[in-house]
């Protein structure tokens, strides 16, 4: 039985300008210009489920990591007419700040996770400043205290949450980093979060400088491919580009909300 489709949004909360090409590639030039880096969470919706991919960050680290915070992932969910206590399920696709920050803005959710993310993020790699430079301790925190009340559900590997939508474990950028593979009215859309970063990552086999696993990161590139239904259908994490490809769910929100349930057509 073919399930009903989800309408998939990509909804930009922060950006991040002046980059050099070296902090998007590794072996990339130092002295050479980078793509920005755009944020998102991403809202898959329909008649019977609603998720929440990632929760991003908030003020306090985007004044200590130097980004530019467009507004809180909770408050621009309302313009998808979504309140935050609405919020049953989150899929965080690993653990970093600028995924897993803002977690206590969702109070009724279930937080899904890998079970190698999790080990990952409080165990022994974290003793080691170049592996836990992504995260904060806060956000394991908060993390944990869900944990603690019943609210982290584990995933270890490839699992389907539900019909149309299921979640794999790629690793690579982090030990636990996982993807979300869902079914649109254009056929299985794959939010490859930071598997890759940018459209280049992927395309150029480029690999993005914040790493755990280099050789997990490159056959992650080819996973998500074989996932999805196309590259067409592979949404990278974080490139400016999602916002020229996929056309905005408003003229209002042409900066901010993006429809990934349609053909990507460059603006």
């Amino acid at each position: 039985m073919i399930p009903e489709p989800f309408d998939l949004f990509a909804v930009r909360y922060a950006v991040h300008a002046g980059r050099s090409s070296s902090e998007n590639f590794i072996g990339g030039d130092l002295h050479e210009a980078g793509s920005d880096l755009a944020y998102f969470v991403w809202i898959a919706r329909r008649s019977d489920r609603l998720f929440l991919i990632d929760t991003g960050f908030g003020p306090e680290a985007a004044a200590q990591r130097g980004r530019t915070l467009l507004d809180t992932p909770a408050r621009l969910l309302t313009k998808l007419d979504i309140a935050a206590d609405r919020i049953e399920d989150v899929i965080l696709t690993h653990l970093h700040y600028d995924h897993a920050g803002t977690i206590e803005a969702f109070p009724n959710a279930r937080f899904h996770v890998q079970d190698a993310e999790a080990a990952f993020a409080t165990g022994r790699c974290m003793c080691h400043p170049f592996l836990r430079q992504a995260y904060d301790v806060e956000d394991a925190v908060a993390f944990l205290r869900r944990l603690y009340s019943g609210r982290v559900i584990f995933h270890d590997g490839e699992a389907e949450i539900c019909s149309g939508l299921s979640v794999h474990h790629v690793g690579g950028h982090s030990g636990g980093l996982q993807v979300v593979r869902v079914w649109t009215r254009r056929g299985w859309v794959v939010l490859a979060s930071d598997a890759s970063h940018l459209y280049a990552n992927m395309r150029e086999a480029r690999p993005f400088p914040i790493v755990h696993n280099v050789e997990r990161m490159l056959e992650g590139y080819r996973l998500i491919y074989r996932l999805a239904e196309s590259p067409q259908h592979v949404i990278p994490g974080h490139d400016p580009l999602v916002m020229s490809y996929y056309p905005p769910l408003s003229a209002e929100l042409s900066e901010t909300v993006f429809r990934l349930d349609e053909e990507p057509v460059e603006r």
